[in-house]
């Protein structure tokens, strides 16, 4: 049977709609998918070493392919660089360059104020409410390179339209690596409006 760690985006959850679309569709073709909740219960207190830490629990040193929407796009590209023995990855609008994209979407004046009082509120879709993240998510996330280089057989989907994560990192991504196919679609970045056209080619390619 065919294992697959779908990994969701930032203030997601193994709830979202994107998520339980796809693990629906892929457990009735016979896989076996499984959505860590990456926050691991402390969302304030996120970085994207915690995050790995727990992708690396989920997967236990098995082979395993990863499907991944937006910081979980990104995550899934930085862990199948760190572990061959990842076999295929599906990432949604991945959130290349993590870090440095904060003040381009942010301002300067915001991530002054995020910096000095240690949290931002943001719009927590799991639980429905405003909740905190803590500054050391981009802290953390410095360390790590805006381009994980990883040379599993990737497909990507980005919308033509995401106003979140421009498509032109995943241009750039794909423009440097021949492991992975790029699918321009015409959406923003939720991708929900193409669902059923990407699960065609999502199945292919992780199910042949």
């Amino acid at each position: 049977m065919i294992r697959i760690l779908y990994l969701h985006g930032f203030a997601s959850g193994p709830s979202s709609s994107k998520a339980r679309f796809f693990r629906e569709r892929l457990e009735a073709a016979g896989a076996d998918v499984e959505i860590p909740g990456l926050d691991a219960g402390d969302f304030e207190n996120l970085t994207i070493t915690g995050q790995l830490s727990v992708i690396e629990q989920a997967a236990a040193g098995q082979p395993v392919s990863l499907m991944g929407s937006s910081m979980g796009g990104y995550l899934a590209a930085l862990y199948a660089a760190r572990h061959p023995e990842v076999a295929k990855l599906v990432l949604f609008a991945p959130a290349f360059g993590f870090a440095r994209r904060w003040p381009e979407s942010l301002g300067a004046e915001r991530m002054d104020e995020w910096r000095l009082t240690g949290a931002m509120e943001v719009f927590h879709y799991p639980a429905n409410r405003i909740r905190k993240v803590g500054y050391r998510l981009v802290e953390d996330g410095a360390q790590y390179e805006d381009y994980p280089d990883f040379r599993q057989p990737a497909l990507l989907f980005h919308g033509a339209h995401d106003d979140v994560v421009p498509a032109r990192f995943s241009e750039e991504f794909a423009a440097h690596h021949p492991n992975a196919r790029l699918e321009i679609m015409d959406s923003d970045h939720q991708l929900l409006n193409v669902l059923e056209p990407m699960m065609e080619k999502v199945s292919g390619f992780l199910l042949d």
